[in-house]
């Protein structure tokens, strides 16, 4: 039967090797760690796991092991019995119970505190769960998927993860390769995302230029499939023209490939004078705009710039132009650049 690789797109031969190694194991029921760089899509491959299996039609039941406090993670996952905590109300399932029959995929596993992998240990050895403050062992059916972006291994010579518990989850190892190591599939991506991302805002497809491709492939792409996702979007927002050019791309790409940033003709004003000028009433009439729009075209400009500046982090970039955090998101939002 063919794979079902539903959401993954790529051709390169390291990603070839990948499916193989899925095709392989899919069909079984053994325990599988998936290691790779944060934003290589890993919860995708994970998911045609489970969707190529024998438990296809059971529940998917992931959990980020990294999101969740740490004192509340032993709830989620094995559940908790009324009264076992302040605010536990009612008898609550854990995921391993809402998993009973198919697959739990067990996300940043290696943010999981020391004393919890002891009982997810049992879980997997014994297939067997206890909720909080309950006093019955309850079998559960499932298959145990984690993913992690550490070094497992040298978590475990740190003391920091549990050496027997890597080995059990170790059984089938699965890595995703980084996007600078799929390079026949960053175009295929870019392009990809790029036609999405302009569907969704009712604009025509954009295309690359052939330059702007050749630095899309030389970007080292630290981000991975997440970064280039991001990218394709602001382009499908920002981008005047129908084509993409090299300077309506980020600057860090100017500067991780070592070149320097080209400057649209556009936005060059040879008769500007030296220092700072206000914009004047003229600036407003050449755009057709009515004062609103002008101002929040301007402030939109300086969101932007302001988030490039700060690599997307948003309290930075609240920082930069000096407002509140939530307020910088309210107006992201209200201009679609979330």
């Amino acid at each position: 039967m063919a794979l079902n690789l539903d959401g993954i797109i790529g051709n390169s031969p390291a990603l070839a090797k990948v499916f193989k190694v899925l095709e392989k194991v899919a069909p079984t029921d053994s325990t599988v760690l998936v290691t790779g760089e944060s934003g290589t899509g890993k919860e995708l491959l994970v998911r045609a796991l489970h969707q190529n299996s024998v438990r296809r039609s059971k529940p998917f039941v992931p959990i980020n092991c990294g999101a969740i406090p740490k004192e509340l993670l032993e709830s989620e996952l094995f559940g908790h019995e009324k009264g076992a905590f302040t605010h536990a109300i009612r008898t609550r399932p854990g995921r391993f119970e809402l998993a009973d029959g198919g697959t739990i995929f067990l996300d940043e596993i290696g943010e999981m505190d020391l004393s919890l992998q002891v009982k997810i240990l049992r879980a997997l050895q014994e297939k067997e769960i206890e909720r909080v403050g309950g006093t019955s062992i309850m079998k559960v059916d499932v298959r145990v998927v984690a993913a992690t972006n550490r070094d497992l291994e040298g978590e475990v010579a740190a003391g920091r993860f549990r050496e027997d518990l890597f080995y059990r989850l170790n059984v089938i190892p699965l890595h995703l390769p980084p996007l600078r190591e799929r390079n026949l599939d960053i175009l295929l991506l870019a392009e990809h995302f790029l036609c999405s991302h302009c569907t969704n805002k009712d604009r025509r497809s954009l295309k690359l230029a052939e330059k702007a491709k050749e630095m899309l492939l030389t970007y080292s792409w630290p981000g991975n499939v997440r970064e280039l996702e991001n990218f394709m979007e602001r382009l499908s927002i920002l981008c005047d023209g129908n084509e993409v050019q090299p300077e309506d791309l980020p600057g860090k790409i100017f500067e991780d490939i070592g070149e320097t940033p080209l400057v649209k003709v556009e936005e060059v004003q040879p008769m500007a004078p030296l220092g700072f000028a206000w914009p004047q009433l003229r600036d407003m009439t050449d755009k057709d705009m009515k004062l609103k729009e002008f101002l929040e075209a301007i402030e939109g400009r300086l969101l932007e710039e302001a988030l490039d500046r700060a690599d997307g982090v948003k309290n930075k970039a609240a920082e930069l132009v000096g407002i509140k955090r939530t307020t910088l998101i309210e107006k992201l939002k209200k201009r679609n650049l979330l």
